[in-house]
């Protein structure tokens, strides 16, 4: 198994000269997406006009999925999770006590992620990536309605896009295309440090744009 890749991304903005609302999410091309599965919202911040700001996001290659928790279009919380790489599939069950288990991973698909629903009823699944420190992972990709003896699959590329909107909260799912224009994209596992800044700008000609810092 390949060493867990760590991205940390500093976004900072300085006497920006407007309030904006950056948005940042994994909708980049992967197959399936809004049709089998959506992207889920991972930060929304606000950086104000003048002065300085600045906000971490970190990012690891370790995926995992998790049992998803959705009130009003939002991943409240992960009942349980299991680590995944590709290649694998496991299996989520529900005991006699309603208590939901993922089985351990065993190989399966060359390239794919997939989650067997066995629990004898539709779930909500999602995949997310694990952060140092915490228990559940990060929402990035929600599969709406798992019927049972269905799989949640998926093949993630981990090209995170921002945007400047304030429509969406954070853990939002997205079910369609963002509608404003993607001000920036990029490839996390192509970047070539594990720390990197990216600096946010804008002018009444090129409107906002995020270059490295």
């Amino acid at each position: 198994m390949s060493e867990t890749l760590v991205r940390n991304l500093n976004f900072q903005t300085h006497d920006l000269g407007r309030e904006v609302t950056l948005l940042l999410t994994f909708d980049g091309n992967m197959k399936g997406l809004y049709k089998n599965f959506c992207p889920v919202v991972w930060k929304v911040c606000t950086f104000g006009k003048e002065g300085p700001y600045t906000v971490h996001a970190t990012y690891t290659s370790q995926l995992a999925f998790f049992k998803a928790q959705v009130d009003e279009g939002t991943i409240i919380d992960a009942a349980t999770c299991v680590n995944i790489n590709e290649g694998e599939v496991t299996t989520l069950t529900q005991d006699n006590d309603e208590v939901f288990h993922f089985s351990d991973p065993v190989h399966g698909g060359k390239g794919l992620l997939q989650a067997k629903n066995e629990t004898g009823l539709v779930q909500d699944i999602g995949i997310g990536f694990m952060c140092p420190g915490e228990l559940m992972p990060t929402p990035a990709l929600y599969f709406d309605g798992v019927g049972d003896g269905s799989s949640a699959v998926a093949k993630f590329i981990p090209k995170l896009r921002a945007y400047v909107t304030s429509d969406y909260g954070q853990a939002a799912i997205l079910q369609r295309a963002i509608s404003s224009h993607c001000i920036w994209e990029q490839d996390l596992s192509y970047l070539d440090s594990e720390n990197t800044t990216w600096k946010l700008t804008y002018d009444e000609y090129y409107g906002h744009k995020i270059t490295r810092g």
